[in-house]
């Protein structure tokens, strides 16, 4: 696999790098703002690239757009990003800038090795991965559209959202995947989503119906 990172902070690329190398992935370029990334993606190709939301020169939103950018000039691209806070409004644009091979991660994540490794490979390989408090957060936003679920229910959604399969649920929560299957089908019904909405778009439908304002 082959990585670029956009990271301002030496200390977290330099150690992104470290670790990306010591587990067999390349890190083809690694960038110190978001400005030359469309280029370094057309130049080097990567699988997967890894970038901050926050980058110079403003530490705004340059990250974000830059990742955008990149999947308009290369549909389906791959990206990570990482970042320091819960930011709810950066998630939903990212979100809405293509279908799948996309993940929103805190920093503090990379610190769980094995975890952040796993969302790696998942979003390389067309997955969708949001980090459980960015969840939370959006789900806490929804209260009222998501009072008809039970307290199962919405923890089998917030795992859904977090891009986890049936038996990844069914491990996490100690349940039988065909006792998951039953919340998932009764979360459908209630919230008002298709039935056979499977895999990635199975998240991103939870996800649209998470960001949607109340008003």
């Amino acid at each position: 696999m082959r990585v670029v990172i956009a990271e301002d902070s030496v200390l977290l690329r330099d150690g992104l790098t470290r670790l990306l190398t010591a587990h067999d992935i390349e890190v083809a370029a690694g960038l110190d703002d978001a400005a030359g990334l469309p280029e370094a993606v057309e130049r080097e190709r990567p699988d997967l690239v890894i970038l901050d939301v926050r980058m110079p020169p403003t530490f705004t939103n340059e990250g974000l757009v830059a990742a955008i950018e990149a999947r308009r000039r290369r549909p389906g691209l791959p990206v990570l990003v990482l970042s320091q806070y819960v930011e709810q409004l950066y998630a939903r644009e990212l979100m809405r800038s293509g279908d799948g091979a996309l993940g929103y991660l805190l920093k503090d994540r990379v610190a769980h090795i094995d975890m952040f490794l796993d969302a790696i490979h998942r979003v390389a390989a067309g997955g969708t991965v949001l980090d459980p408090k960015v969840v939370a957060a959006m789900v806490a936003h929804r209260h009222s559209g998501l009072a008809r679920l039970t307290d199962r229910e919405r923890e089998v959604l917030s795992l859904m959202a977090e891009g986890r399969n049936n038996g990844g649920i069914a491990a996490t929560l100690v349940l039988s995947q065909q006792a998951v299957s039953k919340h998932i089908n009764n979360i459908f019904a209630k919230l008002d989503l298709p039935a056979d909405t499977d895999g990635n778009r199975r998240v991103l439908a939870v996800l649209e119906y998470l960001q949607h304002d109340q008003d």
